[in-house]
């Protein structure tokens, strides 16, 4: 007798689910270090995968205990004015994404600057930060230059932090190449998504210390994402398999928010940002999610509470 395939999917889905055993310890765990009893973090949810309005989302993130919320720059005043409603109505704060996409770098240049104004110098409410996702990896050094000092420049103009994402396809792409342009450009701030070089460079960056420190010291906002050496993204972090790789990744942002405190700062920024499909596995032929994502980011943004929060 043959099985209803639909039910099947949905039975594996399922006991999948039940099989996953949360890592208690790590939810418990503290950094080898104190965290002052005024640090902050301030926790982003992302609106990436959200099907519904911008209030809806908004009402949403609230209600789970997010600060804010991190999403792209609008670009129309519709939008704007959507946006910046649902802000007020929902009580919550916001980092804004800028970036460009023409393939052309001076194009891509005045796209990118027009995002980063309008995110930068507008009037209704102030971002506690802009994330760039800047030039592309296929530009020059040179023609990638000018997305770092146009930002370096708004950044002293408004006093908004503004940080470059290490994100595949973008300027900082690769741990390596990363190390280069901070080494060019002292003031280069660091959104630091380093699940994204343990794809490209196919391991936890054991071999690639110096450029991930360099890193690290550089780094004012997180997304908090799992990478591991074959995708951008593991399927859960909750799930045993993962284990080694969520501590590998926690020992980096103890560094991160171990660096801000030496330094003085009351706050860090993270955004939790695991992404749906096809970031999310799928089962083949129905692209089921094997994982709910929202439920991943909301578990992401408990364990970082816990862990960074003095008790």
């Amino acid at each position: 007798m043959s099985v209803d395939r639909r039910k099947f999917l949905s039975m594996t889905a399922t006991l999948g689910t039940l099989a996953l055993s949360p890592f208690e310890e790590l939810m418990a765990a503290k950094p080898a270090f104190t965290v002052p009893a005024d640090f902050r973090l301030r926790v982003m949810g992302t609106n990436w995968g959200f099907a519904g309005t911008v209030d809806a989302f908004c009402a949403k993130a609230k209600k789970a205990g997010y600060d804010g919320i991190e999403m792209w720059w609008p670009g129309t005043a519709v939008a704007q004015k959507e946006l910046f409603d649902a802000l007020k109505k929902h009580q919550l704060s916001i980092g804004f994404l800028a970036g460009g996409s023409d393939s052309d770098p001076g194009k891509h240049l005045e796209q990118f600057k027009v995002m980063i104004d309008g995110a930068a110098y507008q009037t209704v409410q102030r971002p506690l930060y802009i994330n760039c996702h800047s030039g592309r990896d296929f530009f020059s050094m040179k023609e990638n230059g000018p997305f770092i000092e146009y930002t370096d420049k708004v950044a002293k103009e408004t006093g908004i932090t503004i940080c470059h994402e290490s994100h595949r396809s973008r300027i900082l792409f690769a741990a390596h190449v990363a190390k280069q342009y901070f080494q060019q450009y002292p003031d280069l701030r660091l959104t630091l998504d380093i699940s994204h070089w343990c794809n490209v460079h196919e391991s936890l960056l054991h071999d690639q210390e110096e450029a991930v420190q360099l890193a690290l010291s550089r780094t004012d906002h997180v997304h908090a994402r799992i990478g591991h050496p074959e995708g951008p993204q593991v399927n859960d972090p909750r799930a045993p398999e993962w284990e080694g790789t969520v501590k590998r990744h926690l020992e980096w942002w103890d560094t991160v928010v171990q660096t801000k405190i030496k330094q003085g700062a009351q706050q860090l920024t993270i955004l939790t940002e695991f992404g749906p499909p096809d970031y999310m596995p799928t089962l083949p032929y129905t692209r089921q999610a094997l994982s709910d994502q929202w439920a991943i980011n909301e578990y992401m943004m408990q364990l970082l509470r816990k862990r960074y929060h003095r008790s």
